[in-house]
């Protein structure tokens, strides 16, 4: 510590050369905290989905629905807990370029299944009762201002009226708490019963079964004995655990890791050069300083050592100030609004940040700290 003046008054030297280097790491690293915490945390909110859920669509594709008579033979298979079903619905309200998250179901089977979400026991009691109901996160009730009580008309370019109105009346009986998954997850439940019998076509079209299993550990061997059930069929099956589902759809948007990885690469290697080169010409500009430092007793290592400090110290301190402005973000009310409450900056985004300010340093800054420890006295002094 005794030698920190020496590394700062070298560090400040050029300010204006060391500011816009600082903010140039410090831009970096909050690009690398936020598209790594994202990529992180997507593997990690997938990872954590209960794999006490299995989902079974149409091999094919999921669009192409199945029957509603599978539904009874999925409930007979061994292990299984209960049985709920989504069918999209592809609302919006007043105008098409303002959809809903809209799905028919069987709520009350729902949230058997899903026994994370919130509800209260007069709310599905209420769904049960009322053709026409509908049920709301309460996360999209307060975004669209509406309450228990309120009749909306849901306008849908999918599913027509048997009278031949594509517009649907709903009454809001209820809301529940979906922050655990997230602004992704379905908001907007209406009666699977009212939906299949006022549609015009599709009848008894299911796209997705939700079902939920007494012991997780038997996940693989009761997707094998579903898919079995219809083997060779018309409507074939595929079932897999929600972490499955939810890798899978990920993937359909793209390789989120390679393209993370790629960006934060390009941006680490340019920044590589940049802070190499800086410290190149700060050594360069103090040659005769360096000289007078070892004309005075300062042997060649230490020399090395103040170099390679003043380069920890602009690279650590700029490193984790990206990092922290990084963290500050996932904790924002948006962020956690699309991937839940629990989303926050993995641990392992700032371990790994830390290792690549730390090897950003010494890459950059041990050239020019082993050409200072290489210095001749006489040839620095000489100008040569």
């Amino acid at each position: 510590m005794k030698y920190f003046s020496l590394v700062w008054a070298g560090l400040w030297r050029k300010r204006t050369r060391t500011v816009f280097t600082m903010l140039s790491i410090v831009v970096a690293f909050l690009l690398f905290g936020l598209l790594q915490g994202i990529n992180q945390g997507f593997n990690t909110v997938t990872s954590n989905l209960d794999v006490d859920r299995l989902y079974v669509s149409a091999k094919t594709n999921m669009t192409d629905g199945l029957p509603i008579a599978h539904l009874n033979r999925i409930k007979s298979v061994p292990g299984v807990r209960a049985v709920s079903l989504w069918t999209y619905f592809g609302g919006f309200y007043q105008k098409a370029q303002d959809p809903l998250p809209a799905f028919a179901t069987d709520a009350q089977q729902l949230f058997s299944v899903y026994k994370d979400i919130k509800i209260k026991p007069e709310y599905l009691e209420a769904m049960r009762k009322t053709r026409t109901g509908v049920l709301l996160s309460e996360q999209l009730a307060k975004q669209r201002g509406w309450k228990v009580g309120d009749h909306i008309p849901v306008g849908t370019s999918i599913w027509t009226k048997k009278d031949g109105s594509s517009t649907w009346d709903f009454d809001i009986v209820g809301t529940f708490d979906v922050s655990k998954y997230g602004a992704g997850f379905p908001a907007f439940y209406l009666n699977y019963d009212y939906f299949n019998e006022a549609s015009a076509f599709g009848q008894g079209v299911v796209h997705y079964y939700i079902v939920g299993i007494d012991d997780p550990h038997q996940a693989m061997r009761i997707s094998q004995q579903i898919d079995a059930l219809f083997a060779n069929s018309t409507y074939e099956t595929q079932t897999q655990t929600e972490s499955a589902l939810a890798v899978m759809q990920l993937k359909q948007l793209g390789d989120i890791n390679f393209i993370a990885n790629a960006i934060v690469g390009a941006v680490l290697f340019t920044l590589l050069f940049l802070t190499a080169n800086t410290m190149m010409q700060s050594v360069r500009e103090r040659t005769a300083e360096l000289a007078v430092l070892k004309t005075l007793g300062f042997a060649d290592g230490k020399v090395l050592l103040l170099v390679l400090t003043e380069a920890l110290l602009l690279c650590l301190f700029a490193g984790m100030v990206g990092l922290a402005l990084s963290s500050l973000v996932f904790e924002t009310p948006a962020l956690r609004q699309i991937f839940g409450d629990d989303f926050s900056m993995p641990l392992v985004v700032i371990v790994m940040g830390a290792g690549m300010a730390l090897l950003l340093a010494l890459v950059s800054g041990l050239p020019p700290a082993w050409r200072a420890r290489q210095l001749n006295i006489v040839d620095a002094l000489a100008g040569r």
